[in-house]
């Protein structure tokens, strides 16, 4: 596995790989590497050749300067964990290559009104900017992104439609632990009891979907069906519990077409996600969660 910290050989190795004929995959990722990640890689797998991952803790995308100075960083750990899932190229910049002089930034505007959006200002310009700054030097065919972090991927869709980037965006499904608990990088954060009690947002996308196959469709209903299931894991602060379109991510209040029923809540200190995409079948619904 090749380790390249600029972007010239980044760059260099892409253009040989795909000199050889390869379809070059990409899965971008601010390291702590977890099951989730290595999903990805997997589902990249089957779409390209040639596999390169990033690591890069992205400064402008944390809206607490805190939280940026106590992410995780464990590169030889993640290289390993890279290694052994099949990443050819890992490319790990400093915030120097990255944002030397930098004064452009990317935003997308509707889809990143609401959800974690209305709560993290900032914070999509941020991801938008360094995603873009990432398909410019991987140059991909395809990149593999998590429904757990679904506002980004259906935005990262949409910032690539209306810039006609040449790569296409697959989103992967949310891996969990074996008791519900979506996999993120902040579950080392939780100790036993917030982690058990962060149960309950898994918990209230069950409801839900057991709401919606027994044909109930009053978002009010569903929402507030799902609230009584996060209130018994006792959080610190609920920021949303929504149900909004999946095409513009917002607010609906009847479950009509594809959808999205999206969680975020604290746990102590510690923030987390979680949701269910809802799609339109023949008959009904399906949840996928």
């Amino acid at each position: 596995m090749i380790i390249a910290k600029t972007i010239e050989e980044t760059r260099a190795h892409v253009r040989e790989a795909r000199a050889r004929g390869k379809r070059i995959g990409f899965v971008p990722t601010m390291g702590y590497l977890h099951r989730g990640h290595t999903s990805l890689v997997e589902e990249s797998r089957r779409r390209a050749d040639f596999q390169v991952m990033s690591i890069f803790v992205n400064r402008i995308q944390f809206n607490d300067p805190k939280d940026y100075q106590t992410y995780p960083r464990e590169f030889e750990r993640d290289f390993a964990i890279a290694r052994e899932a099949g990443v050819d190229l890992v490319f790990l910049p400093d915030d120097e290559i990255m944002y030397r002089d930098q004064l452009t930034h990317i935003d997308v505007d509707l889809v990143t009104e609401q959800l974690c959006g209305a709560y993290r200002p900032g914070h999509f310009r941020g991801v938008f900017t360094v995603v873009t700054k990432l398909f410019n030097i991987v140059q991909p065919d395809v990149s593999v992104f998590g429904q757990k972090d679904i506002q980004q991927a259906v935005s990262i869709e949409k910032m690539v439609f209306d810039l006609n980037l040449p790569v296409e965006i697959v989103i992967a499904p949310t891996v969990r632990e074996d008791d519900g608990l979506a996999m993120s990088s902040r579950n080392k954060h939780l100790d036993a009891a917030q982690r058990n009690d962060a149960l309950a947002i898994s918990r209230s996308l069950r409801r839900a979907q057991e709401l919606i196959a027994a044909g109930e469709r009053n978002a009010a209903v569903i929402l507030g069906a799902m609230r009584g299931v996060v209130d018994t894991g006792n959080p610190q602060k609920i920021d949303y519990i929504s149900m909004v379109r999946y095409s513009d991510l917002q607010p609906i209040d009847t479950l009509t077409g594809k959808s999205v029923i999206a969680v975020a809540a604290y746990f102590g200190p510690t923030r987390l996600i979680d949701n269910m995409v809802v799609n339109r079948e023949s008959g009904g619904f399906s949840c996928v969660y």
